[in-house]
């Protein structure tokens, strides 16, 4: 239930991306204005992990979410009245909001079943929901824009029916934490990991960075950039980009999991450097399939990173930390997808959008050549060590996103 959840959530996040050409030529709409309505939604979320993020350890998994996804059903209400910019922007930041609660509870959820025979299944699934859901939501609008009437209406309709199906189904379900007080203090924007989670942070957050900041470009400016490449591409082909991207993402997520974390996130690091030059070549030659294997490589070093880096974080942190650390991922995660995207949008008004391809390609280059250098070096130290055990979630794991003691500096 509670991975249907967040493959719901997400899927209901990356809805819009086949559908903002629509919205362009309807609205007149600059790439900035695109990126501005993107970004609300990240930067909502990240407003509701600060907040909410750690609010299930103490009153409970299911009222968390019960609540959010009733806030999503309106945010999918707002979309289907949406007749300009201002409700487009509200609807996002309603979803943001409601996805920034859900998502550390569900994910917090999903740790609280943990199998102690089965270790690690429910990092795995924190880690694969996300870019499954976006992935299934890209899609959907995709077939829906081109077979279904009044594509920007139908999709949102169909998410609001899945959301008030899954309040139904919580209600019926049994309750994972054990709530405590300390809510309201709780809800203190503040950001907190334990130590070893900090550190493994510290270490993955260059290519956590570079991942979640492609993501974002592909997510945001993926149809404005698709045409770029080809103007006479079929309108689905911005879309399908993205689906590309995701797609390949989750398959990689199952396909690493026995890895060791560290070379999971290391060999994710080094795939963003040729998906970014692939992407690139793609606007020099003019080629749709250099695009689409960038996003397919794209795809294999966001999902490699993502699990290596969740997994690392959430290896050594104890049960009443699991919300709270997700949520620090999460909030990292998400202003990297977001930021960059805005400055992206903001130099493609100024410059276009083939010389902020170029320079968007060129510093997440560097941050994934900075992740590469940091992890090959920890993989040198611990080849000196035991070998590292698949680094299953104890008792004590974590979610994905979530706001908990020990405060630390901050960071769609």
């Amino acid at each position: 239930m509670n991975a249907s959840v967040l493959i719901a959530l997400l899927a209901a996040s990356s809805a819009p991306t086949p559908l903002y050409a629509l919205y362009q030529d309807q609205w007149r709409l600059s790439a900035l204005t695109v990126t501005v309505v993107f970004s609300a939604y990240a930067l909502a979320l990240l407003a509701a992990l600060l907040t909410t993020g750690a609010l299930s350890d103490h009153i409970g998994r299911r009222p968390v979410l019960m609540g959010a996804l009733t806030l999503q059903v309106v945010s999918m209400g707002v979309f289907v009245a949406a007749d300009g910019v201002g409700t487009l922007i509200t609807a996002r930041v309603l979803q943001g909001l409601a996805t920034g609660a859900a998502t550390s509870a569900a994910g917090a959820a999903l740790l609280d079943l943990e199998n102690p025979a089965r270790p690690g299944r429910s990092a795995l699934a924190n880690s694969v929901s996300p870019v499954a859901g976006m992935a299934a939501g890209v899609m959907g609008a995709t077939l829906l824009v081109h077979f279904a009437p009044g594509p920007t209406v139908t999709v949102y309709v169909l998410l609001m029916a899945l959301f008030a199906v899954q309040i139904v189904a919580l209600a019926f379900t049994d309750e994972t934490a054990h709530p405590h007080a300390g809510a309201l203090r709780s809800m203190r924007p503040h950001l907190a990991l334990p130590g070893a989670a900090r550190r493994a942070l510290v270490l993955t957050g260059a290519g956590v960075v570079a991942v979640w900041a492609l993501g974002g470009f592909y997510s945001s400016l993926g149809p404005a950039f698709t045409r770029l490449i080809s103007p006479a591409a079929p309108q689905a082909a911005g879309g399908l980009v993205f689906f590309t991207l995701t797609f390949c993402a989750a398959l990689t997520v199952w396909a690493t999991r026995s890895l060791r974390a560290v070379t999971a996130a290391a060999l994710g690091s080094l795939a963003v450097i040729p998906a970014v030059l692939l992407s690139v070549g793609a606007m020099h030659f003019t080629s749709l399939a250099l695009l689409f294997a960038g996003a397919a490589l794209a795809g294999f070093g966001f999902g490699a990173v993502s699990q290596g880096a969740l997994r690392m974080v959430l290896a050594p942190v104890r049960e009443n930390e699991r919300s709270g650390t997700l949520a620090s991922y999460y909030v990292l995660s998400y202003l990297a997808m977001s930021l960059p995207a805005i400055g992206a949008g903001v130099l493609t008004v100024h410059y276009g959008l083939r010389t902020a391809a170029h320079l968007y390609a060129a510093a997440v280059i560097l941050l994934a050549l900075a992740a590469v250098g940091a992890l090959t070096r920890a993989l040198r130290d611990r080849s000196r060590e035991a070998p590292e055990p698949l680094q299953p979630i104890r008792s004590s794991g974590c979610t994905a996103s979530a706001i908990a003691p020990r405060p630390l500096t901050h960071h769609k």
